[in-house]
């Protein structure tokens, strides 16, 4: 069975006011926050065999955090098209892209991240999807078990929301 990693990208800098939205760097929380979630993910063993990963400078940012935690051999893709989909959620490009992977990471954005969650949580701990509802702060991760073979058969409210975790929870404060 599939697991998909939903991860938000961590906390941007809002420094440079007339720098573009897919320019912007992590600020200092940001950049505190992913070693958080790397290191949760390793303790639980969410180790990805595929990375789609929006190619927005805080995204990619994010990833590299991430790397040092990383104990698997994977494949990485970075794709413009995950920073402004065409679409409310990411479902369509996981269908698009996810082919057969095991253990699917995507890096990108909200509400569009929030979104595909919700979508996909046809399952799981009340309080849980209550938590995804409400709020999908920056570096939150959420993790879905899916009853598929290939994600081209991936479809909204088929998957298990199986973990849900934001900084604040791991000691960061603040969103």
């Amino acid at each position: 069975m599939p697991r998909l990693f939903l991860l938000r990208h961590a906390k941007s800098s809002w420094a440079n006011p007339g720098m573009e939205d897919f320019d912007r760097p992590l600020n200092g929380r940001g950049v505190a926050s992913v070693p958080l979630i790397a290191r949760y993910m390793a303790e639980h063993d969410f180790q990805p065999d595929l990375v789609l990963c929006s190619s927005a400078q805080r995204t990619r940012e994010t990833f590299a955090g991430l790397l040092p935690f990383l104990s698997h051999d994977f494949e990485v893709r970075f794709l413009e098209a995950l920073y402004e989909p065409t679409d409310d959620s990411y479902i369509p490009a996981l269908r698009r892209l996810g082919g057969s992977a095991k253990n699917l990471l995507l890096i990108g954005h909200n509400p569009t991240m929030q979104m595909t969650a919700l979508d996909l949580a046809g399952d799981g701990e009340a309080e849980m999807v209550a938590s995804v509802t409400l709020k999908y702060p920056t570096a939150a991760l959420a993790v879905l078990d899916l009853p598929i073979s290939d994600f081209a058969d991936i479809r909204r409210r088929i998957g298990t929301l199986v973990d849900y975790v934001c900084p604040r929870d791991l000691g960061l404060s603040g969103d």
